[in-house]
């Protein structure tokens, strides 16, 4: 047990210790410059799909919108309340901005991987699509690329499906815990036997599901954070003069500096927006759309929401408080945030946060669930398969949220998430141009004077696309 302790902390400081982060971010900026900005100039369409209705949508298929809700619910977590505040606390209020500078930059790597996705789906028995890094890779790299696949669906398998649901459920377990008094086994069984249901209905289901709570947990979460805003608006210049000073080392708020700031804001905002990482395109691919360009805009839209909105929202709730102080130890995580929103509405706000991260981190595992499920399709084609990953999903997550220590015994998770970053990373990377030629389809038809662009997968007979998935003309 210890060496295999030892082998994954190598891992970890070999992905997440000094490589990953800089490649994402060069990367993410290499790809921004390459696409001419593309996440800035497609800015107004990723509303699109939030506010209209495709009237000729096949009703049996995930729609748009859909996959984008199961995405910004997978995206939005406990990174989003905990992770912000732990942010601020390393890395002073200058934290944010980098955030707010990575979350832009992989608003353009999110929609890479997920046209890729979307180019590169299949039609899987049932009727509904499925893809993901795995499909792409396979298809798009070739055959003899298949163990690079399986590298990445076992890690994917391990780190969300296992992994991050048993985080996930100590956290709800633990904030219920904390505010409500309610044991954390019945609290595991609860979630147990939501889950249960939920997953057993597979995508269509899960895509429901998220359609309801996601809207619900964004919504309320920004009303309140705007509420605050509102409350303290004469405080709002000077915290962001505040933010912009500690970013760039003209006001040191916490040892470390500029430095500091930087580190923590490029390390939390992408935990928490998920952009590079290859866990996105897996939902993206289910989406029934006219195009791969149209759902790689949609999900960069998740990226805004996760970390330009919702993060912000956090942030300004702790700097416009006054319970954090710059360089001071104590207070920090989850706490700090929940203390934060007390000093500004009363003692009803933790029962409030209680609410907002039980509906975080659920939609949260349903949406790790279908990433480990869409892995296994790439291993196995074997229906036991699947029943038996949905029965361990649900007693991973009853034994993470009933033992307070056992989320220590996935010590494996955050090494096989930086494994298969790089592994995603790569295959993006030898993928770009087949993104590119994708694109610019996307924009002669657009500069042709039609404004619903449609993917016809004749033009590109030297790619190994699934026909049955883009059918001209079948809406």
């Amino acid at each position: 047990m210890e060496l295999i302790t030892k082998i994954f902390t190598v891992l970890d400081n070999l992905t997440w210790g000094w490589s990953l982060i800089p490649i994402l971010v060069i990367f993410g900026v290499f790809m921004t410059i390459v696409t001419g900005f593309v996440q800035v100039r497609y800015f107004g369409r990723m509303f699109r799909v939030l506010v209209g209705r495709d009237p000729n949508a096949d009703p049996n298929q995930i729609t748009a919108r859909q996959a984008l809700l199961v995405s910004v619910g997978g995206r939005v977590g406990g990174g989003n309340i905990a992770g912000v505040a732990v942010a601020i606390t390393l890395g002073g209020p200058g934290a944010v901005f980098w955030m707010w500078a990575i979350a832009l930059v992989g608003m353009c790597t999110s929609l890479v991987e997920c046209t890729l996705a979307q180019v590169y789906k299949t039609t899987a028995p049932d009727g509904t699509f499925r893809g993901g890094p795995a499909s792409y890779i396979r298809r798009g790299l070739g055959a003899r690329y298949g163990w690079l696949a399986v590298l990445y669906a076992v890690c994917l398998i391990g780190s969300f499906a296992f992994g991050f649901n048993a985080f996930q459920g100590n956290t709800i377990a633990g904030a219920v815990n904390d505010s409500l008094g309610i044991e954390r086994l019945w609290t595991g069984l609860f979630l147990a036997v939501v889950t249960g249901f939920i997953v057993y209905g597979g995508i269509k289901r899960i895509a429901k599901v998220a359609d309801v709570i996601v809207p619900l947990m964004a919504l309320t979460y920004i009303a309140v954070a705007l509420i605050i805003i509102a409350m303290n608006v004469g405080e709002l210049p000077r915290i962001i003069g505040m933010i912009f000073a500690n970013a760039f080392g003209i006001e040191e708020a916490v040892g470390g500096g500029m430095g500091a700031a930087i580190a923590q804001g490029l390390r939390r905002g992408l935990f928490s927006n998920e952009a590079g990482l290859g866990s996105a395109p897996n939902v993206a691919a289910t989406a029934d759309v006219h195009h791969p360009i149209s759902q790689g805009i949609t999900q960069s839209l998740s990226v805004f929401i996760d970390t330009i909105l919702i993060c912000s929202a956090t942030a300004f709730v702790i700097l416009l408080g006054s319970v954090y102080v710059p360089g001071a130890e104590g207070v920090d995580g989850i706490a700090l945030t929940q203390q934060s929103l007390v000093s500004h509405v009363g003692s009803w706000a933790q029962y409030y946060l209680t609410f907002a991260v039980f509906l975080f981190a659920f939609s949260s595992i349903i949406y790790n669930y279908y990433l480990g499920e869409t892995a296994l399709a790439e291993l196995t084609k074997s229906p036991v398969s699947v029943h038996a990953l949905r029965v361990a999903v649900v007693v991973i997550v009853l034994l993470g949220a009933s033992a307070p220590g056992a989320t220590s015994v996935f010590f494996f998770s955050d090494p096989l998430m930086g494994l298969l970053a790089l592994v995603n990373l790569m295959a993006v990377l030898m993928l770009f141009p087949t993104a590119m030629r994708v694109l610019n389809d996307y924009r002669d038809q657009l500069k042709a004077g039609n404004d619903r662009p449609v993917f016809d997968a004749a033009k590109f007979p030297d790619l190994d696309i699934d026909r049955s998935a883009w059918k001209v003309g079948r809406r």
